[in-house]
């Protein structure tokens, strides 16, 4: 609630913009008349909210919605008022609906656009991934050939396994030579 009953007037420079918006260019509105256009407008805005309240009361309703104000416009005895009002609800409900539906829109796009790229992140991923398993897969053939040449798969072939009894192995692991005579010693 106000504390003051300066604190129940419009603002003076808003009502001075709506004044000078409403007449003609070139006339003069004093400082007093102003004032009193001011006041004025508060007095029916304060009538407005109180009557606008009484129907959103006999509503059970806390809340003023713009139905009890069109209602109030007539009950005032504004009937002038009414269909100005209507219209210009109209025009803010479609302006709104407007508004929500191009922030919806907006919306989505963004999560669309979040979405393709996260897609594009995880293909990426996936592409690193596989050419990574490919290399492990080869770096994994690689040490188990090497470990069967130290554990002794190749020496296998050597003297006494019967595949070329003439064979034979010198050195350890890599750097392991086999040597096959022909003679029969």
């Amino acid at each position: 609630m106000a504390e003051r009953p300066e604190d129940l007037n419009l603002p003076n420079a808003v009502v001075t913009r709506i004044i000078k918006d409403a007449i003609p260019e070139g006339v003069n509105v004093s400082k007093e008349a102003r004032l009193a256009i001011s006041k004025a407008a508060s007095v029916f805005v304060l009538y407005a909210t109180s009557c606008s309240n009484n129907f959103a009361m006999k509503a059970k309703r806390k809340t003023i919605n713009a139905n009890d104000v069109v209602s109030a416009m007539e009950e005032m005895e504004f009937d002038q008022f009414e269909e100005p009002l209507k219209k210009c609800l109209e025009a803010y409900r479609s302006e709104q609906k407007n508004k929500k539906e191009a922030n919806e829109k907006k919306k989505k796009e963004r999560e669309l656009e979040a979405q393709t790229v996260e897609d594009v992140m995880e293909e990426e991923e996936d592409d690193d991934n596989d050419g990574d398993n490919e290399k492990d897969e080869d770096f994994v053939a690689e040490e188990e050939e090497d470990e069967e040449e130290e554990e002794g798969g190749v020496e296998s072939v050597g003297p006494g396994s019967g595949v070329n009894d003439n064979a034979s192995v010198s050195g350890s692991g890599t750097g392991s030579v086999v040597e096959i005579s022909d003679d029969d010693s």
